[in-house]
């Protein structure tokens, strides 16, 4: 009798020394803290074994045994989810099974910047190294079906994605970006054109959004998007041609080489906002939140024309006599300068 106890007792330090190790290891830090970031991927209908073992392939050091018996243990097993992640520094187990489970993607960054055109966001995208390249062999009609719908009645995509820094897991699909670029930019304009100022010029928040895009490329002065946006409503609500020089850009497409000279000017596309009255047919850039915040609550001002004083700022004028002398103070008086005013 005193030799069977003697074996059950010492089958219970046994086994609470193989429990307090077992959890000592499921605490201990994989890696040191000075150790590299190993990234691995887990495939989709991957078992908590095949999850070990790709784990293991990929250099992560961990037990696969011992890995298994904990995700079963804690009931977790069959909550593992596919994707790509990383193994930091001081990960122990316990928290590396934490991130299997809660799906904690490694994530990579890219940042779209106001101004750019959608020709731009699409080189930039295209060239992101760690996304799913799908949208690679759309046009750009067929990208935007996809993004806003087959049935969404947008002339082009210029515009519509909203100009920000987007998160995503490695090896996702490029479509990715541009649905959350596109859904941001919807949000923004909706929720802007819900608070605007009444008797506005758009009849449409894509109006609104034109408008934006305009204000954007006009200055990249957070300070005067109101004014700008004020001068380009007071001008469309009495008639006069807008003439701003990034739209009559816009149109000139690749041809356009840095300057703008007469014949440019003179020269009609559906862009040309000295030949033509009203706003454009399109955006002509992706605005970011304080253009579409000028768009639809301009400054209130009796102005009707500006000009780059050169520093980056703009004077504005009531009347064209007014703009003629700011003119000759800041354009007319730098010989060789090439900067343009709205006139």
């Amino acid at each position: 009798m005193a030799f069977l106890k003697k074996i059950i007792v010492s089958g219970v330090i046994v086994s609470v020394a193989a429990v307090a190790g077992f959890q000592w290891w499921a605490g201990r830090p994989l890696t040191s803290a000075s150790a590299a970031v190993i990234p691995f991927a887990i495939a989709p209908g991957s078992g908590v074994g095949g999850a070990t073992q790709q784990m293991a392939v990929a250099g992560v050091p961990v037990n696969t045994f011992l890995f298994g018996v904990l995700a079963r243990v804690t009931g977790k097993a069959g909550q593992i989810k596919a994707g790509s992640y990383e193994l930091k520094p001081d990960t122990s187990p316990r928290r590396l099974l934490t991130q299997l489970v809660r799906g904690e993607f490694a994530q990579e960054s890219l940042t779209i910047i106001e101004g750019w055109t959608f020709r731009q966001m699409r080189q930039t995208v295209d060239a992101a190294p760690n996304l799913k390249h799908d949208t690679a062999k759309l046009t750009d009609q067929e990208l935007l079906a996809k993004v806003a719908g087959a049935d969404a009645k947008f002339d082009g995509p210029e515009g519509l994605f909203f100009p920000d820094t987007y998160l995503f897991a490695k090896n996702a699909s490029d479509l990715s970006i541009y649905k959350q670029a596109h859904e941001m930019m919807m949000k923004r304009l909706n929720a802007a054109w819900d608070k605007r100022e009444p008797g506005l010029p758009y009849k449409d928040p894509y109006q609104a959004l034109v408008m934006a895009s305009l204000v954007e490329k006009e200055t990249g002065q957070k300070g005067e998007r109101a004014m700008i946006a004020g001068v380009f409503v007071n001008r469309l609500k009495t008639g006069m041609l807008l003439q701003t020089d990034p739209s009559v850009i816009y149109g000139m497409g690749p041809k356009y080489d840095g300057k703008i000279r007469k014949k440019d000017l003179e020269t009609d596309t559906p862009y040309n906002t000295y030949t033509r009255a009203g706003l454009p047919p399109t955006p002509i850039a992706l605005p970011g939140v304080q253009s579409l915040a000028a768009a639809l609550a301009p400054a209130k001002t009796e102005a009707l024309y500006f000009v780059s004083r050169g520093d980056g700022t703009s004077h504005f004028s009531v009347n064209l006599n007014e703009h003629n002398k700011a003119v000759d103070q800041y354009i007319r008086s730098s010989a060789g300068s090439e900067k343009r005013s709205n006139q």
